[in-house]
């Protein structure tokens, strides 16, 4: 009965192991992403992008919430000024 019991925990942390990662065994990890400050935090979550955007990414989100936001489109000017700003401190870094 011991046997049994040893055979399934065994079963069970080896399909744990291989399932609970995520990933398929031999695959690379990732390396960790850089520590965000809250002020690019923010930003990022302002313009609606994740970690990994780079500058194209930043352009391009800041571009098209602009065109929704614009102040010459009946938009708001603080909405504007933050968009810029999430952009601006996004590029300087």
């Amino acid at each position: 009965m011991w046997k049994i019991v040893i055979a399934v925990a065994i079963v069970w942390f080896a399909w744990r192991t291989w399932h609970g990662s995520g990933r398929l065994p031999g695959t690379p990890i990732p390396p960790p992403a850089p520590p965000m400050g809250e002020a690019e935090a923010k930003a990022r979550a302002l313009l609606g992008i994740d970690a990994s955007a780079g500058e194209k990414q930043v352009r391009e989100a800041h571009r098209r919430l602009v065109s929704l936001v614009h102040p010459d489109k009946g938009g708001s000017e603080e909405l504007t000024r933050q968009l810029n700003a999430a952009r601006d401190t996004l590029l300087k870094g």
